[in-house]
């Protein structure tokens, strides 16, 4: 049994760029990943901007399955597998198989390969719809994917608790490692742009027509992407162990359902501020503590307000004075992904004691710290991870500095 769990490796791929390096350079500098969406043809919407990730190629990364036979977000998932491996030092090979597992999380799974399937059917040529496709679909093998890439052979979940589930993964990761069922875990979450995702959000009148400005009282909404992230964890001592590289250390993590809307959180941010607590309980450590808190800040009226809302009840007189930021004023909403995203941008937080900005904040609806428009150097000892999803899922995770 282990209750010490370290971030050794950190994979990325988003919308402004690819590579641990690569994507905090860009967080820190404010870069925008907004761009006319490519993926298909937006004249039918009111919204034209995406957050896509430009220039993949699949093939440097994928190397013993067919690239070509994959669905994109195992692409991308694979991807950020493999760079999180390169960047702990692990060698999959070197890995005792059944000790070694994936966790990921994603919103919508494969969502490309259901609009093949939709366009054949209005076409009327069901018949071309190949046999490839029952494999492709199912959401849960994106992580079967990544194991069968690696050649990991320990427990493989997949969860699609929709934009909380990174963080949903991270969680089911901690567990094995703390229950002494894994030594090494690949953890995160994947999401591939698509029409389906866009529509319904786009139908929700949620998506903004020109930029994302979390926390500002003009927001207007969250704008869509993709992307992919995984965190390599494994116990603490046998990180130092094998002289590995530690960013932080997992320290707990709170999760909660609202159990009140399919896709309004509750009014009085019950559930966020549940799941805040529960991670800080099982931390062991009190709001005023944390250093920063990385905020699900998606941009859109509702859930900026609650968040906020929830934040207050949680850490009273604390909440004003701890910077709180949201990278989705960059990179968009990278669904199931996102909050994966954010949990390695935690641990660059707190190794480097440096806070990504909120961009496109010009009028603050809140008097709180929200770190706006610059990259601030900051002490980071304690960073809190914030994802919230339709159906009411929460999931709040903390990281912590190495050896404090």
């Amino acid at each position: 049994m282990t209750s010490r769990i370290a971030v050794t490796g950190l994979g990325l791929v988003t919308p402004i760029g690819a590579g641990r390096q690569e994507v905090w350079e860009g967080l820190l500098a404010g870069r925008s990943g907004f761009a006319p969406v490519e993926s298909f043809d937006t004249k039918a919407f009111t919204t034209h901007l995406g957050a896509e990730v430009r220039g993949f190629a699949p093939a440097p990364w994928v190397r013993r399955l067919e690239a070509a036979a994959l669905g994109r977000a195992s692409q991308l998932a694979i991807a950020a597998a493999r760079m999180a491996l390169e960047d702990a030092g692990l060698d999959p090979e070197a890995v005792a198989p059944e000790r070694a597992g994936v966790a990921m999380g994603t919103t919508s799974g494969e969502p490309r390969e259901v609009e093949r399937f939709d366009d054949r059917f209005l076409a009327g040529e069901l018949e071309k719809v190949g046999a490839e496709f029952i494999s492709l679909y199912p959401c849960h093998m994106i992580a079967a994917h990544v194991a069968r890439e690696l050649g990991f052979a320990g427990p493989n979940t997949m969860i699609p608790t929709a934009c909380a589930a990174g963080n949903y993964a991270i969680a089911n990761a901690m567990d094995l490692l703390r229950a002494g069922r894994a030594d090494v875990m690949l953890a995160g979450g994947a999401d591939a742009f698509s029409r389906i995702t866009y529509t319904g959000f786009h139908r929700l009148g949620a998506i903004a027509p020109e930029r994302c400005q979390p926390f500002d009282r003009n927001r207007k909404g969250m704008i869509p992407g993709e992307g992919a992230a995984v965190l390599v964890l494994e116990p603490l001592e046998r990180a130092r162990k094998r002289g590995a590289r530690i960013y932080a250390e997992l320290a707990g993590y709170g999760l909660s359902c609202d159990a009140h809307h399919m896709t309004a959180a509750h009014p009085e941010g019950e559930g966020a501020a549940r799941a805040m607590e529960r991670a800080l309980a099982d931390a062991g450590a009190a709001p005023e503590e944390v250093s920063y808190i990385s905020a699900h800040g998606t941009g859109t009226p509702t859930n900026d307000r609650l968040e906020v809302l929830a934040v207050k009840r949680v850490f009273g007189e604390a909440a004003r004075r701890t910077p709180m930021s949201s990278i989705k004023s960059m990179i968009g909403h990278t669904m199931g992904a996102a909050s994966a995203i954010e949990a390695a941008v935690c641990a660059l937080a707190v190794a480097e004691d440096r806070i990504p900005p909120t961009m496109n904040l010009e009028e603050p609806e809140e008097e709180l710290d929200f770190v706006p428009n610059a990259a601030r150097s900051h002490p980071v000892r304690l960073a809190m991870n914030n994802a919230y999803a339709f159906g009411g899922n929460n999931a709040s995770v903390l990281l912590r500095k190495a050896g404090t």
